[in-house]
């Protein structure tokens, strides 16, 4: 960044000055310690982990290995053949675990 060295410097005082004037206002506004309303609606739905989910019902269709698919053998993710890095003694690998 480059300096203007020929630009008034500004005096200690005058910078804590601002500093004061900047802090009156914060505290004139009188929206800076109240909390939005959405956040604390996100808040409220947003799930911890190893919350109990046994009462919930997911319906996702599971399809088997297709033709053109491998199981990676290291991070055991079913991957497209496009994506096989080499197969050594029978194990599949892929290209972002060789």
């Amino acid at each position: 960044m480059a300096t203007d060295y020929d630009a008034p410097r500004k005096t200690d005082e005058e910078s804590r000055e601002d500093s004061i004037e900047e802090l009156k206002s914060r505290r004139n506004d009188r929206n800076s310690g109240k909390v939005d309303e959405d956040e604390l609606e996100a808040a409220e739905a947003y799930e911890l982990p190893g919350a109990d989910l046994s009462h919930e019902e997911l319906t996702v269709r599971v399809l088997p290995r297709q033709a053109n698919e491998f199981t990676c053998s290291s991070c055991f993710l079913v991957k497209d053949r496009s994506q096989l890095a080499e197969t050594k003694g029978g194990h599949h690998y892929c290209v972002d675990c060789v």
